[in-house]
């Protein structure tokens, strides 16, 4: 039976205290098979790649998803905090990105699915509804130290169901930016006074958003879209004496971003700021205060950013910033960090098996897709963890040069020494009747085969 090598316990065992002693025992085989299974991430698979599909007891590891008593939320505050000693600087601020995404499910026993805008599948033109799961991730925007791209690593991540899915299930109905909200609240108790920049995407921007992060005693930044059409207003004036009544919040309605995109007298900045995908590219922009007003809230106060494409290849876009004293062009930079959760949704389905899982049970569904997605975030621990003092291995060929690792190549280091910790010493093996010598040759890439299957 495999067990966690040496080298990497330094980075498991900080969650040794989520679970009773026989618990972890279990946990441990879960975690580890989990990395090591190619395809499906059901229990099943795990255990046979596992060496355990001869167990009898095999419901003592479905129980620790859907029976066992450990609290998923003190798991990702031990798991922030790992993340944050590593590879954030002590006086750097930190960088979240919040977003959701739909986990395509089915089955009658799954109460918690709904019906959802399927964004991977739809266009502007066409929209594609699903069932599923509709999860929100926050992730935290990292430098590592063997890629040019930021990485995005999930440390909370929440199910947030449909308003009828609750209605049927008798269930106090919470919208994805409610969850936010409460998230982004329970993200500054645990980092204290320590700086906090969060980044959502056009669909999750609301002035309450805003509200909430300003009302720290610590504000947080927020980054995210706006609207050209979002209502501005100038800060009120100061009022006479003599008039009566409450002060005004705001001042006189400004003209909308859509307006000043066509005022030929407006100078605009150009400058080649860095673009997705590592490449630069060449944008016009001006930048201003406002209060940003929505019926039923106070006003936000706001910088805003309005970017045009001088190839006309892109649309112009609206950005906002609850820091007023931010420059327009780190506003642009943190928001273009925010691409690298939809990379993070990505690589998880494809390599760490997301929307593969088959449990029926409320409560193993609401724990196994967040862990899985926290395995992410786990695999990238344990690959610097492995890569301390050497050079990160790439895949390559005689026809493919790899410039940088990416995740799969994480994955592949983290499943290749465990497997050499088990097979390693029967590769120079001598001649006995229990033991086949094969090639080194090919034997490593047999090896190397087996750690990059999805």
């Amino acid at each position: 039976m495999l067990t966690i090598p040496q080298e990497m316990k330094k980075v498991i065992l900080p969650f040794v205290s989520l679970f009773s002693e026989r618990v972890w025992d279990y946990a441990q085989i879960l975690l580890m098979g989990a990395i090591l299974a190619p395809g499906k991430r059901t229990v099943s698979a795990v255990l046979t790649v596992m060496g355990l599909k001869d167990e009898r007891q095999y419901q003592n590891y479905h129980r620790v998803l859907n029976r066992a008593k450990w609290c998923s939320l003190t798991g990702s505050k031990i798991l922030l905090g790992l993340l944050v000693s590593v590879f954030i600087a002590a006086d750097a601020p930190l960088i979240v990105g919040a977003d959701e995404t739909l986990e395509r499910r089915k089955g009658k026993q799954i109460k918690q699915k709904g019906v959802f805008r399927d964004a991977v599948r739809s266009s502007k033109k066409y929209k594609v509804h699903s069932f599923g799961l509709r999860w929100v991730s926050m992730m935290l925007i990292v430098s590592v130290p063997w890629s040019s791209r930021p990485w995005a690593l999930p440390f909370l991540t929440v199910l947030a169901c449909s308003e009828a899915t609750n209605k049927e299930n008798d269930k106090r109905h919470k919208t994805s930016l409610k969850w936010i909200q409460q998230m982004v609240c329970q993200l500054r108790r645990w980092l204290g006074e320590r700086a906090l920049v969060l980044v959502t995407d056009g669909g999750l921007t609301a002035v309450k958003l805003g509200l909430t992060c300003g009302a720290f005693r610590q504000p947080a930044t927020w980054v995210s879209r706006l609207r050209l059409d979002a209502r501005l207003h100038a800060w009120p004036g100061q009022r006479p004496q003599s008039r009566r009544g409450p002060k005004p919040k705001k001042g006189k309605r400004l003209k909308s971003l859509k307006d000043r995109l066509d005022n030929p007298r407006i100078p605009w900045h150009r400058k080649e700021i860095e673009w997705y995908g590592g490449r630069t590219y060449t944008i016009e922009y001006i930048s201003g205060q406002a209060l940003w007003y929505t019926p039923g809230f106070d006003p936000l106060p706001i910088r805003w950013v309005l970017v045009r494409d001088p190839a006309e290849k892109y649309e112009p876009t609206a950005f906002l910033c609850t820091d007023l004293t931010a420059d327009p062009l780190q506003i642009l930079a943190w928001f273009i960090l925010r691409w690298n959760v939809e990379v993070t949704f990505q690589e998880a389905r494809a390599l760490l098996g997301v929307e593969t899982q088959r449990q029926w049970s409320q409560l193993a569904i609401s724990r196994t897709t967040p862990v899985l997605l926290g395995m992410f975030s786990l695999v990238t621990l344990l690959a610097h963890q492995l890569t301390l003092d050497k050079p990160f291995p790439v895949r390559t060929s005689a026809w493919y040069r790899k410039k940088e690792p990416t995740f799969s190549d994480a994955l592949a280091l983290v499943r290749r020494h465990i497997w050499f910790g088990l097979w390693g010493k029967y590769v120079e093996s001598t001649q006995k009747p229990d033991y086949v010598l094969i090639p080194s040759s090919f034997f490593y890439g047999l090896v190397d085969s087996m750690c990059y299957t999805t």
